[in-house]
């Protein structure tokens, strides 16, 4: 599986389509609420967090960051569960 496409859409929110056809929102501010590190801190600047790019299949960041497809179908499941 991978992430094909990956749109800023407002309010700290990317929405992603995936290879397998699931679609999906993830919420960066609920996922950094529970999550610290000098990797993560960049995303706090919304202008920061629109530098966003998809690098083989993976959701990715200038600094080196990168969240997987199936980190971010995980990330999903649990804000559905929320």
């Amino acid at each position: 599986m991978k992430l094909l496409e990956a749109r800023y859409v407002g309010h700290h929110r990317i929405e992603r389509a995936f290879s397998d056809g699931g679609r999906g929102g993830f919420d960066v501010d609920a996922y950094l609420t529970t999550r610290h590190g000098p990797l993560l801190e960049p995303r706090y600047d919304e202008r920061y967090l629109q530098r966003f790019f998809i690098e083989a299949g993976a959701l990715c960041w200038p600094h080196g960051l990168e969240r997987s497809p199936a980190r971010l179908q995980e990330i999903s499941r649990l804000e559905i569960a929320a």
